[in-house]
């Protein structure tokens, strides 16, 4: 990975702040939570500090987070001011405070921004505190960054498949398909229940082709190889060929997103979808079935061949240390809400958020839930990151790439010059 710093202005860019955002950072931060406010500066012993995350706005997940606070604040005799701001907002004014030296204390990020936020070099390096945590290797891994750690890990999980039980029944199929051979087999059985059943509900929309990655991986291209992108390789090619097969023989569907899929599959009318382990519990809570979530079971991606390892894309949260005020009890705070096993069972009981450790995932609140016991080990267990998410331009790397696969799907462009189109465009946009 890159070892470069990265800009203000760059990490802007990542998040679609042109020079005018630059510009009108100071606008931006008037219109901030009040909870923004002081310098980076100041005390490390400082009892006191900040936590931010973008949770604390959302009405689900804000009274789970409070009790934390709460309880830190009452053992510790200390006072914790919450900063919140909406997701979708929340990585460019999260970019503006932190290079205006405005942030301090613990960081709620998500997995695929530690990199950008790691480079503008205002986290403090937890590698000496993460070995006291008991986490998992995977785990460990979603909080580091060029060899550094960065950020310790709350909740792991990952992105991979959830297979209706009812339909695979319905269909004959007596067990979860290894192979893309048996997968496919597998989906043709499954058009043949007829009724409107989409196999497979796989993103076929820009907005969620992202999706194609852990399939290219699975025919065997790397994405990147060092600093080199590699779409537009045979196997890039052979995957997105493949995908462009099962779009023609409709054992996918055009025009399909995330919330397409999960509507298809809570109708009953999708067999497989891709999701985020949370995707059983927002699936579920959408559909009339209330039979659903029994039905619902983690399937490892299937391989090329036989002994392959199943690619699946790594998801989750992290909580790291702005350098400054309160760093020496942020990170206390980090460590107790990321490895207490009082704390991360009553999370998981709440949020049904995996925790990150291997104690907490054997806490009897979390080992008892089958479905989350078996997606950890199914499918989290070889997760990886993007190689992608290093780079301040990974959303327009991941565009780029979408747009190419969808004119296969529709048929405007032939595989191999669209992934080589795909590959020069990522390369390209690298070099930003």
């Amino acid at each position: 990975m890159t070892t470069s710093g990265i800009s203000r202005r760059g990490a802007l860019r990542m998040f679609g702040i042109g020079a005018l955002g630059v510009a009108g950072a100071g606008v931006l931060g008037a219109c901030a939570p009040s909870g923004a406010g002081s310098a980076t500066s100041g005390d490390t012993k400082s009892k006191d500090f900040d936590f931010t995350s973008w949770s604390l706005n959302e009405e689900a997940a804000k009274p789970s987070i409070e009790k934390i606070i709460a309880a830190w604040e009452k053992a510790h005799d200390s006072k914790i001011r919450a900063v919140s701001y909406p997701y979708n907002e929340y990585l460019s004014q999260l970019t503006l405070k932190l290079g205006g030296g405005q942030t301090t204390g613990a960081v709620h990020l998500d997995i695929a921004w530690l990199a950008a936020m790691a480079q503008m070099g205002k986290l403090a390096d937890l590698g000496t505190v993460a070995g006291k945590g008991g986490y998992t290797d995977v785990a460990l891994s979603s909080g580091t960054y060029d060899g550094k750690q960065y950020g310790l890990p709350w909740n792991t999980g990952s992105i991979g498949l959830i297979a209706n039980s009812k339909l695979l029944e319905k269909a004959g199929i007596k067990k979860h398909p290894t192979t893309v051979e048996e997968f496919e087999a597998a989906l043709r059985e499954l058009k043949g229940l007829g009724g409107g059943v989409v196999p497979y509900a796989a993103a076929t929309k820009v907005a969620q082709l992202k999706d194609i990655f852990p399939w290219m991986q699975t025919f065997g291209c790397t994405l990147l190889d060092g600093g080199k992108v590699t779409i537009g390789d045979d196997a890039s090619i052979d995957a997105v060929t493949w995908y462009k097969k099962l779009h023609d023989e409709k054992l996918i569907a055009a025009d399909v997103d995330r919330f397409d899929a999960r509507a298809l599959f809570g109708q009953g009318k999708a067999a497989f979808y891709d999701d985020a382990i949370i995707g059983k519990g927002v699936t579920s809570a959408q559909s009339k079935d209330k039979t659903l979530a029994d039905a619902m079971q983690p399937v490892e991606r299937p391989v090329l061949k036989a002994g392959d390892t199943p690619q699946a894309l790594l998801w989750g949260g992290v909580i790291a240390i702005v350098k400054g005020k309160g760093q020496d009890a942020a990170t206390e705070f980090a460590l107790h809400t990321t490895t207490d096993l009082a704390t991360t069972s009553q999370y998981f009981a709440e949020r049904a958020l995996p925790p990150s450790t291997t104690a907490g995932l054997a806490a009897p609140e979390v080992a008892k839930d089958t479905f989350s016991t078996e997606w950890t080990n199914k499918i989290t267990k070889t997760a990886t990151g993007s190689p992608f998410w290093q780079f301040a331009q990974n959303a327009q790397i991941e565009e780029a790439v979408a747009k190419q696969v969808q004119a296969v799907l529709v048929g405007t462009s032939k595989p191999k010059d669209a992934m080589k189109r795909a590959g020069e465009e990522a390369a390209e946009l690298i070099k930003r």
